[in-house]
């Protein structure tokens, strides 16, 4: 049953709508967002799911990845939301980040954006009542505040299924929840899509991700939101495929503790997205205690053995080798976030998966991405970097991963190869973005970015044999 405090958040959005009609407001995103429409949603709940097929709609079908995340094509999404339930999406976004447009500064909100029913379509069949909410967190406030609708959207298509019973358990080809990312600051709109596929190619746990063209119909038809990656979702089939026990804890870290450093720790900073209702997070502490343990400097070999019994280290400096030689500041080292945590249940080791790409694959904002040598790091800031480069025995795992990386995964002939096929195969869709549903400014922009992920490409191999030489 859906509770109070779900109840309110879809209901205060609507009212805000309709306080703010008769107050006739005549901000930006009134006038030019937000549709005229009456605040009134008809009863949608007697449908019929005529589309539905085991494979395509039940939870009974194993998750089919070929069918989704198809690497050479560029697929088409549509999304069907009545104007009232984009009405109030667009008014709720507006209660999180203010007016349309306007840059009026501030924190992220701690907020989520609303769920609200929609139905999507694809290949000609219909998936029904699924939720819909726009996702992120800087690029959603930043895109929003801009005044670019190309927002990144969340679906969850069995959230809604207390409301309406005919979609209990629907799935998308087997899978729950999808997310559309924006590929916001990425003109060549392939930099989430490459960096996740690198991290798999070498290894790792890391999403699926694809290329679609979405569009929307909010009301007066499809409108072109544009180049959007497809990506696999961590707590839904990543590690149920790419695990053999999907039952550990898992954690999305965001805040100060997610720093690991020094007496940071914090329950609030890892937020738990599965066994929520276990109220231990002694695995972390333990993480905690021991990276910060004194046999460091004292009995490294100690420290290494009793660190290797809670963490999966050989897994974060392979993860870690992989993201510095590829470049990505927008994660661990500069941010604390952009990463999870699985308790893996077969050795009870807390792993590393990367997640939100879209930053990755050149040098990046802010103080930029990290040297290879880590010789612009704080290790008292973050010292799971650090303190594991530090080691002699672990700085020879990372170099040597380093080499394997640069000279397999992301081999600088293969990049070019890649970015110039993937160039070529989303060009058409990518400049056919429209004003107001783009980070393009024309269509030009998108192939100066693949040139650039050409030139980051040499560029980096040139930085790893440096390093190791």
């Amino acid at each position: 049953m859906i509770n109070q405090k779900t109840t309110l958040r879809r209901i205060l959005p609507v009212l805000f709508l309709f306080l703010s009609v008769l107050a006739s407001c005549s901000d930006d995103l009134d006038s030019d967002v937000l549709p005229d429409e009456e605040i009134e949603e008809v009863d949608d709940s007697v449908f019929e799911p005529t589309d539905w097929t085991v494979d395509t709609h039940s939870n009974d079908a194993d998750p089919d990845f070929d069918e989704v995340f198809e690497d050479n094509s560029v697929k088409r999404l549509d999304i069907v939301i009545t104007p009232t339930r984009w009405a109030s999406m667009l008014a709720d976004m507006k209660s999180l980040y203010g007016t349309f447009g306007t840059r009026n500064g501030g924190s992220f909100s701690d907020e989520n954006p609303i769920f609200v029913p929609a139905e999507v379509f694809y290949e000609g069949k219909e998936w029904y009542r699924v939720g819909v909410r726009f996702k992120g967190n800087s690029s959603l406030q930043n895109t929003w505040q801009s005044g670019n609708l190309k927002l990144s959207f969340k679906l969850d298509f069995d959230e809604f299924e207390d409301d309406y019973p005919q979609i209990k358990n629907q799935r998308f080809y087997g899978f729950k929840k999808l997310s559309l990312k924006n590929n916001y600051n990425d003109r060549s709109m392939l930099r989430e899509k490459v960096a996740a596929d690198i991290f798999r190619n070498v290894g790792l746990a890391s999403s699926h991700t694809a290329i679609y063209e979405v569009y929307v119909d909010h009301g007066d038809g499809p409108v072109y939101f544009g180049v959007y990656t497809v990506v696999e979702e961590v707590d839904d089939t990543v590690i149920d495929t790419q695990f053999s026990d999907n039952d550990g804890n898992l954690y999305k870290p965001d805040g100060n503790g997610a720093s690991f450093s020094s007496g940071s720790f914090s329950e609030a900073d890892f937020v738990k997205e599965t066994n929520e209702d276990d109220a231990d997070w002694s695995d972390i502490q333990s993480l905690f205690a021991i990276l910060h343990d004194g046999s460091r400097t004292i009995d490294p070999a100690a420290w290494r053995s009793n660190l290797e019994k809670v963490f999966d280290t050989d897994t974060f400096l392979k993860y870690l080798a992989t993201n510095t030689v590829i470049q990505n500041w927008d994660t661990y080292g500069r941010m604390t976030h952009n990463y999870f945590l699985y308790n893996n249940p077969d050795n009870n080791l807390l792993t590393w998966i990367p997640w939100d790409n879209n930053e990755a694959l050149q040098e990046g904002n802010m103080q930029g991405s990290l040297n290879l040598d880590f010789s612009d790091l704080s290790t008292a800031s973050w010292p799971l970097i650090g303190y594991l480069y530090a080691d002699g025995n672990y700085r020879a795992i990372y170099d040597s991963y380093v080499e394997e990386v640069a000279n397999g995964a992301f081999e600088a002939t293969a990049m070019q190869n890649l970015y110039t096929s993937y160039g070529a195969l989303v060009s058409p869709y990518a400049t056919k973005e429209i004003a107001g549903h783009t980070f393009l400014n024309n269509s030009s922009d998108f192939q100066s970015a693949i040139n650039q992920l050409k030139t980051h490409a040499t560029s980096r191999a040139t930085a790893v044999k440096s390093y190791l030489d």
